[in-house]
């Protein structure tokens, strides 16, 4: 009796001290108003977020329904997959479906290493003069829109241009880069590296600063020559930016640059450079078919998210750092 006594107490105890205790809502209020002034900065980006990325989301069940020009939304009747089904059997979806994963993996694959290349070659530069200047150089273009670095790329690569008359050098007909299928892949590639290889070494250089200058100085004392601190010491203490970078690019598998295409391509290259994104605008915008452009970015959203969601779980599970 005594026992059940004690325990009774204790019980009664610990209601009380709960009871004395502000509750966790209450606790995240009082943190919120001592860093109220944050939370002001930060509220224009929600307001942005909410209005622009999240409200347009109600806009995606057009893809579900037959769409009425001058009807609400809500009045347009609902068709179900019907749209999909319309989609997938259209015989320039798996034309379009191909050329963009094609083109997001070759751009994948040889963009990745380019910027890391740089940021290791960069950080062995010990004249901060010569370091600077490069960078510049290489930062620039990332800052020019499509538009403008896209019509100069363009003019390089017509007839007539630096790259086609380099080309002739080595026995290529300069004269038709723009319009043959055998090239027009690889000069996306190309020039979607130089255009932002040196803005990606940014994150490369941010990380590379981090890393402790007693590692470098133990591994000269043990007689490791430059190419060897690199491998051992520099390689590994960016990896997980990599990884992370790596994670993120799986999201935009599909997402092979519409600007860059749309700027660049011609119905000459449609077999080769015809991706989902252009592909929508001309279905959506030209053809006015809004429920089966929607359909398809839906479509391409779902596979983005799959992606990004699948290779971060992958990642994790082989012990490396991700995203959450």
């Amino acid at each position: 009796m005594s026992i059940n006594t004690g325990r009774l107490s204790q019980s009664r105890q610990g209601i009380h001290l709960n009871k004395d205790q502000p509750s966790a809502l209450l606790r995240l209020l009082t943190r919120m108003w001592k860093a109220r002034a944050l939370y002001i900065m930060l509220l224009p980006m929600i307001v942005f977020f909410v209005v622009f990325r999240y409200s347009p989301y109600w806009g995606l069940t057009l893809a579900f329904k037959d769409f009425v020009p001058a009807a609400s939304l809500s009045d347009m009747a609902w068709v179900g997959f019907e749209h999909f089904e319309r989609l997938f059997a259209l015989p320039a979806f798996s034309e379009v479906f191909a050329n963009t994963v094609i083109i997001s993996i070759f751009k994948l694959v040889a963009g990745m290493p380019v910027p890391v290349l740089f940021a290791l070659l960069l950080n062995e530069v010990r004249l901060t003069i010569f370091k600077s200047s490069i960078q510049t150089v290489t930062l620039f273009p990332h800052f020019l829109s499509w538009v403008v670095y896209g019509g100069i790329m363009v003019l390089f690569l017509s007839p007539g241009g630096v790259v086609s008359e380099i080309a002739a050098i080595f026995g290529i007909n300069g004269n038709t880069l723009l319009v043959d299928t055998q090239y027009f892949r690889g000069i996306l590639v190309i020039t979607d590296i130089l255009k932002g290889f040196g803005f990606s070494a940014i994150l490369y250089l941010a990380a590379m600063t981090a890393i402790s200058p007693d590692l470098y100085e133990a591994a000269r004392v043990d007689g490791a020559n430059r190419w060897q601190q690199m491998r051992h010491i520099t390689l590994p203490s960016i990896s997980g930016v990599f990884v992370i970078v790596l994670i993120l690019n799986m999201g935009h598998i599909l997402d092979a640059g519409f600007e860059q295409v749309f700027i660049m391509y011609n119905p000459a290259v449609y077999s080769v450079a015809d991706i989902i994104d252009t592909y929508t605008y001309r279905v959506g915008l030209v053809q006015g078919k809004f429920s089966i452009a929607t359909a398809l970015g839906l479509f391409k959203g779902i596979i983005g998210f799959i992606l990004i969601v699948g290779s971060n779980q992958f990642i994790k599970r082989r012990g490396h750092a991700t995203l959450w």
